[in-house]
Formats: C-alpha cells, structure tokens, sequence
C-alpha cells in the first residue's frame, strides 16, 4: 500500500511539473506549480518529516504561488514579445540535462550518490530544523530571501514602466 501511495504522489508531483514546463498559459503553469508543490508535501508526509510538508504547503503552495500569480497579474503577458530563439536554446538546454542526468541514473553504477541513512532526519524535529538554517544554511536562506525581494521589486518596476508607457500613449491620443 505504501508504495502505491508513493507512486500516485510521485505522478502527482512530477506530471503537473510537466505541464508546468510546457503550458502557454502562465496562470495555469502557476495552478500545476502549485499541484506539484501539494505532491511534493504528501512525499514529505510520506517520508514522516511533518514540518516539511506543513511548511511545502504554507510557504511554497500559499504564499509563493500566490506571489507568482500577482505577479502573472501584474505584467500583461499578451503583449510580451515571444523570443523564439531563447525559449528553443532553453528547451535545448533542458533536453540535453534530462539525457545526461537519465544516463548517469541508469549506467551510473547502479547505487548512485545515495548513502544510506542511519540517523533520523533533522527535519523531523522543529528545533533542529531551525537551528540548522539559522546556522549552517543561512547564507543560502538569505541569498534566497534577497532573490525573491529583488524579483518583487523587478516586477513593480516593469509595472510601473507599463502604466507610465500606457499614460503617455493615452494622453497624445
């Protein structure tokens, strides 16, 4: 029963980031993000690390989904020009890593990079959750935090760049 579970929470994780990566529309791009974000969670309750997935769902699946899609909102995609080349060296890219990555999980040696864990996971416990990314990880914790600031503060800019362009045009018609 347990690897049922794991195999439907996996195909509920990993098909809507599919259609993530391949959606026109980026609102539901955001709504399979967020489907992705609920599966991933359910592995967490899975895996018996509790806080995890309370925090997959609070902080990824509600807040920065929800940021995504004020910021879809925000910036008028139907007028955006489409770069063609750059999404096709993109796809590229990523077509490329999906290979490689494939080829090194099936003839890598068969164990992979995986060590088998003898000690319960710090995640598991609130405490050690938290004293562990105010310490050791808190370079990538506030690196993280200053990204999402700065996309914020990016997605103000365009949109008042956008009202001030729409005003001008507005007024010399």
């Amino acid at each position: 029963m347990r690897e049922l579970l794991f195999h439907a929470f996996a195909v509920l994780t990993i098909v809507p980031a599919f259609f993530v990566a391949t959606s026109r529309s980026a609102v539901n791009a955001a709504l399979n993000m967020l489907l992705s974000f609920v599966g991933l969670a359910a592995l967490f309750v899975m895996l018996e690390t509790y806080f995890l997935a309370i925090l997959q769902v609070l902080v990824y699946a509600g807040a920065i989904v929800v940021l995504f899609l004020f910021i879809i909102m925000l910036i008028d995609l139907r007028h955006a020009p489409q770069p063609r080349l750059l999404r096709f060296l993109a796809s590229i890219a990523a077509f490329a890593l999906l290979v490689t990555g494939s080829y090194f999980l099936v003839f890598g040696g068969g164990s992979g990079p995986f060590v088998e864990a003898t000690v319960a996971s710090p995640a598991r416990d609130p405490l050690i959750f938290g004293q562990l990314l105010f310490t050791r990880y808190l370079l990538p914790f506030q690196i993280t935090g200053f990204m999402l600031l700065i996309a914020m503060i990016g997605v103000i800019v365009v949109s008042k760049r956008a009202e001030d362009l729409e005003g001008e045009g507005g007024a010399s018609s």
